[in-house]
């Protein structure tokens, strides 16, 4: 049967560890990063429940990077060809 886990944020936060090495991928620009298993975890979201989802497993260090996470946030969310919500702050 097919999973019904579309329009919720994850809850187990460990599962955003995908989107490091897409982070890390994105940092250095070599071409096109593979988006499937970080954005999959947002698809069916729409921009500020995905921009909450990451801003929490960001906060939590799920993806190891504690520096920058407003910019971090910012380019899974595009990435994932989702956009930042207007006023939205990770804090």
């Amino acid at each position: 049967t097919p999973s019904t886990n579309h329009g919720t944020c994850p809850e187990d936060t460990l599962k955003f560890g995908v989107c490091a090495s897409l982070l890390g991928l994105v940092d250095v620009k070599l071409g096109e990063p593979p988006k499937t298993p970080c954005c999959s975890l947002i698809q069916g979201l729409v921009d500020l429940e995905a921009a909450v989802c990451l801003c929490t497993a960001l906060k939590a260090n799920v993806l190891g990077i504690n520096l920058d996470v407003p910019v971090k946030l910012n380019l899974l969310l595009n990435v994932c060809g989702k956009k930042t919500p207007e006023d939205f702050i990770c804090a």
